[in-house]
């Protein structure tokens, strides 16, 4: 399926806002910059699927991220358009994207409730916890990586956010080769989103499995970063901050390698720490 990479701008990432800057003393009324948070209504064939809190942007990579994760699609073959619809909320319509699949996907359409997606909540949708669980084969990459090149991604990760430079309120995610090269990077308002819009990426062009692949992510890794990066294969997952318990319970039984607090020269493996040298 043929489509448009859609590359965020500056006036989508963030908006202007006005603040009154206190100190001790001082009180100024300023200008500064915010986060974009705008609804995304996805549609599958036409009907209302979910609603997205997003950063404006890269809305297709994000809705076949999204769609990829609740396993509504499992491969770019089954969508067979994505593009912004209309709408009758004068100037929203881009708030809108009309997605269309494989009439034999329309089983699986039925599984997924209708649900809203936060910024802050990337499986709110499900409704029990077995649900959560993946569908997906135990990742069993056999390659090795120094310690290095996983205490290298934060500074990696970061020259490529440069709406967190801005406005210091999005999330980063990134995927980079063994050999340290960038395969793809996004900003959010939400980790989750972050991670949908860099695996959506590569799903749109056949990459996936992401066997060959390392993600970092901004913040802490939750239980949903994990179960997106199992379902994509990526045998991988590092950040910034501390993972949850249920994320490292995943990624042992994935076989995910999982490293928190990466930070300087220093971090935890909490999860098969046989692939880091």
């Amino acid at each position: 399926m043929g489509t448009t990479r859609d590359t965020p701008r500056a006036d989508e990432t963030f908006q202007p806002v006005t603040v009154v800057r206190v100190a001790p003393g001082a009180r100024l009324r300023d200008t500064d910059v915010a986060a974009t948070e705008e609804p995304l209504e996805v549609r599958l064939n036409g009907e209302p699927f979910a609603v997205i809190m997003r950063t404006p942007g890269e809305d297709r990579e994000l809705t076949a991220g999204f769609l990829f994760s609740e396993r509504v699609v499992y491969a770019a073959a089954e969508i067979e358009s994505m593009q912004h619809g209309s709408t009758d909320v004068a100037g929203a319509a881009q708030n809108v994207i009309d997605v269309r699949v494989r009439r034999d996907v329309s089983k699986r359409m039925a599984e997924r409730r209708r649900v809203v997606m936060t910024s802050s909540c990337g499986l709110c949708g499900r409704t029990t916890i077995e649900s959560l669980r993946a569908d997906a084969e135990r990742v069993a990459a056999g390659w090795t990586v120094p310690r290095a090149a996983i205490a290298a991604l934060p500074a990696r990760l970061r020259v490529n956010q440069s709406g967190f430079t801005e406005t210091g309120g999005l999330h980063a995610a990134a995927l980079f080769a063994l050999d340290g090269s960038l395969e793809a990077a996004a900003e959010d308002v939400g980790r989750h989103n972050a991670v949908d819009k860099v695996i959506g990426r590569l799903l749109l062009v056949e990459r996936l499995p992401l066997a060959a692949s390392l993600l970092m992510v901004s913040g802490r890794s939750s239980f949903e970063i994990v179960q997106k990066a199992f379902l994509a294969g990526i045998p991988l997952v590092a950040a910034v901050s501390a993972p949850s318990s249920l994320a490292i319970q995943l990624a042992e039984e994935a076989g995910i390698t999982l490293a928190g607090f990466v930070r300087g020269d220093t971090f935890n493996i909490y999860a098969h720490p046989e692939r880091v040298e």
